[in-house]
């Protein structure tokens, strides 16, 4: 069928690269920032305290109910239109609960949740000259066959269909031209803005946090890499039967080329709208095993849980698509989590609180931090430290922000007091930067699953097991 008039246009407008430059992309941020401040701000006040009357709540309700779908809009125009740094923050705000001004989040989201499997993509011809300065020619002569327009496109690549010249059908990422300067051009723009928030910003570390954001997302850039990756956890999961990672076409990939087998499957917005609750369940143990293990029992780190990296095949199983924001965790680091969590299941509180000062920074000085950052610590471990099942929700996984939002507006606005009173942070090693990232993340997809099972008798064992290495 021919493309509707509209469509045409659209393709036809499409550029052949994202805006690389540093000033240019700060440009679009600040041109965003007006649209999103208002609702940013709005959020901060009713997360950390701010007293109205009945009137002024009803009122600045109906502004923020009014503002936050042309927020949300805005943000997907300029996000998708940028790619890099600023859309993976996007994609974050498209599926953690928690993150968007409470009682709007849904409307936030449901406008944002293009940017998890369709972010707007560049032109074809982008892709197919990327494809022929990696490859030696044309995707018309390495490709048997070969989709011109992208089936998903993300924060720095697209995704072709095509069928090799043996008959394999395939999934071929490019990675967008120019989005290596773009990255780069973001992360030196956080590293200006951390710079100017010193001497605050030195007593939460964020020095150290940017600098951990950098190396990772700048290793992203690599797909060989990325290919490195993803053979390392099919050797991992081998003996998963209901999990699938895609086998990497190596002959074919290159540093920003990257082809593995093409997996059918619905999209995880599918399957939650209409799987029973079965299906949802062993997804959700799926799911759960495929992160965990490979943290708890190989020391790797899947850092990117967003929605738009799995499928749910007919069979049962669910597939893993993305590969580029893995991390290996030093050993003491690795040491230290299991140490925290063995002890919360021994309910061996002394030997907790050890672990909270030595692995994870917490100030025992400071009574009340204290107090909020450990009882945070015994939320969040919930799933995997009670005997009985745990069933994950929206609910559930908006808490993992609330709980701390309440708690630190308790201690940052005291009665009586003008000024804020910033609490002195925990220090954990900058490997749990995105760490975070994963309990957060993974927090909200398997509250969309709604998935209930015995967590903690799937994670016992990788908990009390030493560290083992990677299969070769």
């Amino acid at each position: 069928m021919p493309d509707a008039p509209d469509d045409a246009q659209a393709k036809a407008r499409r550029p052949d690269k994202p805006p690389t430059s540093r000033l240019g992309r700060l440009a679009r941020l600040g041109a965003l920032g007006t649209k999103v401040l208002p609702v940013a701000f709005e959020g901060a006040r009713r997360a950390f305290g701010g007293k109205r009357t009945e009137q002024e709540e009803r009122e600045a309700q109906a502004r923020l109910l009014a503002d936050a779908k042309k927020t949300a809009e805005a943000m997907l125009a300029t996000l998708g239109e940028m790619k890099g740094l600023p859309l993976k923050l996007g994609q974050m705000a498209s599926y953690i609960d928690g993150l968007a001004p409470p009682g709007y989040e849904e409307r936030v989201q449901r406008a944002l949740q293009k940017l998890q499997q369709k972010a707007p993509p560049l032109s074809p011809e982008a892709a197919e000259r990327v494809v022929l300065e990696d490859l030696g020619a044309p995707p018309s002569e390495i490709f048997a066959h070969w989709e011109r327009e992208p089936f998903a496109a993300a924060s720095i690549g697209q995704v072709h269909r095509a069928v090799t010249r043996s008959g394999e059908q395939v999934a071929v990422k490019v990675q967008y031209p120019g989005i290596d300067k773009a990255i780069e051009n973001d992360l030196k723009s956080l590293a200006m803005l951390e710079a100017f928030a010193s001497p605050l910003g030195r007593k939460y570390r964020t020095k150290e946090t940017v600098e951990e954001i950098r190396a990772v997302f700048l290793s992203e850039l690599d797909y060989t890499r990325e290919a490195q990756n993803a053979d390392a956890f099919r050797r991992m999961v081998a003996d998963l039967p209901d999990v699938v990672v895609p086998r990497v076409v190596h002959s074919l990939s290159t540093k920003r080329v990257l082809v593995a087998e093409y997996i059918e499957g619905v999209t995880y917005q599918e399957f939650c709208a209409d799987a029973s609750q079965e299906r949802r369940d062993a997804a959700g143990r799926a799911v759960w095993t495929f992160m965990f293990r490979s943290l708890l029992r190989h020391g790797v780190l899947y850092a990117d849980p967003h929605p738009g990296n799995y499928r749910f095949l007919a069979d049962g199983r669910v597939a893993f698509l993305d590969f580029g924001c893995v991390k290996e965790l030093p050993d003491d680091v690795l040491a230290g989590m299991k140490r925290y969590i063995r002890a919360a299941m021994d309910a061996d509180w002394p030997a907790f609180d050890r672990s909270l000062v030595d692995d994870l920074g917490y100030d025992p000085t400071h009574p009340e931090s204290w107090d909020l950052y450990r009882s945070y610590t015994i939320e969040l471990l919930q799933p995997m430290t009670q005997h009985a099942p745990f069933r994950f929700s929206p609910e559930t996984a908006r808490e993992t922000v609330a709980y701390l939002v309440r708690g630190h507006r308790k201690i940052i606005w005291k009665e009586g007091e003008r000024l804020p009173n910033l609490p002195p942070p925990p220090k954990p090693p900058p490997d749990y930067t995105f760490v975070n990232r994963l309990q957060w993340g993974l927090a909200s997809v398997m509250g969309g699953l709604r998935a209930e099972a015995s967590y903690r008798e799937l994670t016992e064992p990788w908990v009390r097991e030493g560290r083992r290495p990677v299969p070769g």
